[in-house]
């Protein structure tokens, strides 16, 4: 019997996995694709990471950026220098998914890919696992099987409908000189496109954050990249699911917690996942660990933990509320103001939070929909 069952291998499960298997917890964790995996996404990533570890991530970044761009339909062009302590990382996920693996696995854990989880189910005051190939067995279960995996319903554990999101990779020559960070708002409605360089491609994002209904995800990605004249027909769209954050819920039953974007720990403004999930992750092995240590409110304290981070998105759900009912009045009033795209940059590396400067964002907005005002 394993302390802990791990069921998905991204960076919420495998940064858990990695801080129990260094405490000398035994650890399994269950990937159902196969590694290196392709997975949609850009790739964005907050350095702060960094702290909550004790490896260096220098071997897997991709880019490291310090410019940002925003514009309007393609024109209006807003560009800042990012005043960071330090640039945005950008990292392919195949092969940090696979670099923090690596690192879970060296300390310990097992890890078994290609093991899709079919039915868990609590018995005999553990959890037993089913796969194809075994039954397995855990004290503790911790779900982080993303955004569309089932383990949230299995147990019983209420989390927010998934929205529709995609990823456009698309052939490309990056400039040495020029690693920026692209943000389009005028061409979605509802949402935004971004766009981000790597060396022989340029990866596209897009996310819808209000209303229902399917996005003309290929129209906007098209158009987009005319917008940085490249062809594309050439690109290849790969359609995902994301649970963006919607307010504070249950993370934790019987012996189990929820972590990543299974749990919903996606910032509901700028669709960020990848360091908040490793945040979810580290915070699961502390209660994890402590639980096995006999604290019987570990898990609960678990949840806590991840509402105080919650109550800090709510104010990222505000404003992303009235900036994308009225995003031509949002870019010009906000992202247009030098103060808020040195903000925005600061957000983006996660060296401020959202707290510290909703107010301010909220009336500046608001004020701009009154006729007359500026």
């Amino acid at each position: 019997m394993f302390d802990s069952i791990v069921v998905g291998g991204g960076p919420a499960g495998s940064s858990a996995a990695y801080h129990l298997a260094r405490q000398d917890c035994s650890v399994l964790i269950l990937e159902k694709a196969t590694f290196p995996r392709d997975k949609p996404c850009t790739g964005a990533l907050s350095p702060l990471v960094a702290q909550w570890f004790d490896f260096d991530f220098a071997p897997i970044i991709a880019q490291r950026v310090r410019r940002v761009r925003y514009t309007w339909k393609l024109g209006d062009p807003v560009t800042s220098e990012l005043q960071t302590q330090e640039p945005i990382w950008l990292v392919k996920r195949d092969a940090f998914d696979q670099f923090l693996i690596s690192h879970a696995s060296a300390k310990g854990a097992v890890f078994q890919d290609g093991t899709p989880v079919i039915k868990v189910e609590f018995a005999e005051g553990c959890w037993q696992v089913h796969t194809p190939q075994a039954v397995f067995e855990g004290r503790y279960l911790i779900a982080a099987d993303g955004a569309e995996g089932p383990l949230s319903q299995w147990l019983g554990l209420k989390m927010p409908k998934v929205r529709p999101a995609a990823v456009f990779a698309i052939p490309a020559e990056r400039s040495p000189h020029d690693p920026t960070l692209n943000f389009e708002f005028g061409l979605l409605k509802n949402g935004c496109l971004w766009s981000f360089p790597y060396d022989s491609e340029r990866l596209m994002g897009a996310v819808t954050f209000l209303g229902s209904g399917e996005p003309d995800y290929p129209a906007a990605f098209k158009s987009y990249a005319a917008g940085f004249d490249l062809n594309g027909s050439a690109g290849q769209l790969s359609p995902h699911l994301v649970k963006l954050w919607d307010g504070n819920r249950s993370l934790h039953t019987r012996q189990a917690v929820i972590v990543g974007e299974a749990a919903a720990i996606v910032d509901p403004l700028s669709a960020e996942g990848i360091r908040h999930g490793m945040y979810s992750g580290v915070e699961a092995a502390k209660a994890i660990h402590a639980a096995l240590q006999g604290q019987d409110e570990a898990l609960a304290a678990y949840t806590t933990t991840m509402h105080q981070w919650g109550d800090n998105m709510q104010w990222a759900q505000r404003i992303a509320g009235v900036f994308f009912r009225f995003p031509g009045i949002g870019y010009r009033v906000g992202i247009k103001r030098p103060t808020m795209t040195k903000r925005m940059g600061q957000l983006l590396a996660g060296e401020i939070e959202y707290s510290d400067v909703a107010s301010r964002v909220i009336k500046r907005l608001s004020t701009g929909l009154l006729p007359g005002r500026k």
